[in-house]
């Protein structure tokens, strides 16, 4: 297979990426607390954790999870957590004891909890205790026999984080009542591991590092088996593509607002940053834009990670214009594409071009990543260092340079498996390591790749493929939109038609208007049947809009 992308590379660049320094994502944080022990690794609402500190903390944490609980290497360890210190504390805990981490999405309900703690086999969680509410509800299903409980405020310094804590239990009423056995506050685990000796562990290459769950969008959630080998070399992938990106700067200094627990953030802002010796701006709610906006405003920040509907809502918000740009060299849109008009707004506003990525949870998720000295044109990017792409068939064979097909990916960075479900990896797995990712898409002759969308979000409307994206990008070009989202209908005439849900930023906007709009820029069959307007689109935790939600 013509690797036509290896001719579009900046040059210099390998073809293949170097061989990581690092056996497990283990060695890469302990990498960091030996290099940099002064250097601040995490801020978080005023209050820092250098390498040094995190390098304690983790510690003792570790010796809690092999004296205290009991865990034997392999054992998995469920961190149901937002965007706090606590976080990075407990994944470091849990590489340096040998085990597992199984990130759990802090907004699961009861049904969604229960099927991620009991298919993971997780017998430890930390869990913030805005959520143990919805543990109780569920522990007796599942295989937990020890809870660590945190609030907010925990390592916080006092007295703010006693502040914290009040208001959310007390005044806001944050944290439900709740009864769990077995259960032990994160600053009594730390206290109980301290002073003991960590037993060594041997880990490598082989080992699973995260069994990270996907959305579950069509089902059950799965458990991707993340190995050490496919994070370490993916945070490899990153900083050989990343090249002299920062050159001039003292440090990396990350803007981390999508949540730890999901893989963009884990890998692209948290082990990529660590590994360098960074610091990552930790933002515990993101949805409040106006007090996210203010928190950055107080860094020089270089590296700002997001996905398309936070940077639309960050520059819809006022305190947006008091943000200084001037330090930052490297901006990534992913999750979801980064539509035109946002791309076009936000390099008018800040000078810097938001770098289109393209990954799953399955690939760690690093594959395919813009050119860093690129504008923006809504490609997708190249395959980085030692990764292949195909497009194929429905029979898995690749397809012509410009035809539309299936993204297929292989690479180092491509996951083990499923969770205990041989047959769902058949079934995404082409023979010689080929993953099927389900995405439609497209190569040009230059090697530069272009994403349609989900297969199963394709609107067939009398024999045409409609792709949401595209009218998506159309309709949100009208200077009084700020989201929408595409859908198909049942239609008796055509099979389906287009509808768009539209959330305004000017309430004069009518159904007309965007009709003549789309009239305009749309051919036919593409053009939207049916307009309803919203306050707001149904998204995930990290802003991926959800068309499935739409359509039910």
């Amino acid at each position: 297979m013509e690797k036509a992308w290896l001719r579009s590379y900046p040059e210099g660049m390998p073809e293949e990426a170097p061989t990581p320094p690092f056996r497990s994502v283990r060695d890469l944080v302990e990498h960091g607390f030996s290099e940099y022990p002064d250097n601040p690794a995490y801020t978080n609402m005023g209050q820092t954790l250098t390498y040094g500190d995190l390098n304690r903390l983790s510690m003792k944490f570790a010796c809690y999870l092999q004296h205290t609980v009991g865990l034997m290497r392999g054992e998995r360890v469920a961190i149901m957590l937002p965007n706090i210190l606590q976080y990075p504390v407990a994944m470091c805990g849990v590489f340096r004891a040998g085990l597992v981490v199984v990130n759990v999405n802090p907004m699961y309900t009861a049904r969604e909890l229960r099927h991620q703690l009991k298919d993971s086999g997780a017998r430890c969680i930390v869990i913030l205790e805005n959520f143990a509410h919805v543990l109780e509800e569920v522990i007796a299903d599942t295989d937990i026999d020890h809870v660590v409980t945190t609030g907010v405020g925990d390592l916080l310094s006092f007295p703010k984080g006693f502040v914290a804590n009040f208001v959310l239990r007390h005044v806001k009423k944050a944290v439900p009542r709740y009864q769990l056995a077995n259960c032990v506050s994160f600053k009594a685990a730390l206290r109980s591991g301290a002073n003991k000796k960590l037993q060594p562990v041997d880990i490598g290459f082989a080992d699973i590092a995260f069994l990270q769950y996907t959305g579950g969008t069509t089902g059950l959630s799965k458990g991707a088996m993340l190995s050490h080998r496919n994070m370490v070399y993916n945070v490899q992938q990153n900083i050989t593509w990343q090249g002299d990106a920062y050159e001039g700067e003292p440090s990396i200094i990350a803007i981390t607002a999508l949540p730890l627990y999901h893989i963009f953030s884990l890998q692209g802002n948290c082990l990529t940053v660590m590994s360098q010796g960074g610091l990552n701006v930790l933002i515990t709610d993101p949805r409040d834009f106006e007090g996210f906006a203010k928190e950055i405003a107080k860094y020089p920040f270089n590296l700002f990670t997001g996905v398309n509907t936070m940077y639309a809502s960050l520059m819809n918000t006022p305190s947006f214009k008091d943000i200084d740009f001037s330090h930052l060299r490297v901006c990534v849109g992913g999750g979801t594409a980064v539509q035109p008009a946002v791309a076009k707004e936000w390099k008018k506003a800040t000078g810097v071009t938001i770098l289109q990525g393209y990954g799953l949870t399955e690939t760690s998720p690093a594959a395919i990543v813009c050119r860093l000295d690129s504008e923006f044109t809504g490609t997708i990017g190249l395959p980085i260092p030692s990764t292949d792409v195909m497009i194929a068939g429905e029979d898995g064979n690749p397809l012509p340079t410009g035809e539309i097909g299936e993204i297929c990916i292989k690479g180092p960075q491509v996951m083990e498996g499923y969770w205990q479900r041989p047959a769902d990896t058949a079934d995404v797995m082409f023979p010689g390591g080929w993953l099927r990712t389900g995405d439609v898409g497209r190569m040009d002759e230059d090697g530069y790749f272009y994403i349609e969308d989900r297969k199963k979000d394709m609107i067939l409307v009398s024999g045409f493929n409609v792709y949401p994206n595209e009218i998506e990008n159309v309709v949100v070009e009208m200077d009084g939109v700020l989201e929408a989202a595409a859908i198909g209908i049942p239609d008796e005439r055509s099979g389906e038609i287009v509808k768009v849900f539209v959330v305004r930023k000017d309430e004069s906007l009518s159904e007309k208007d965007v009709f003549d709009y789309c009239r305009q820029n749309l051919t036919g069959y593409k053009r939207p049947k049916r307009i309803e307007f919203r306050d707001e689109l149904p998204k995930t935790n990290v802003g991926k809009i959800l068309r499935r939600a739409l359509r039910d």
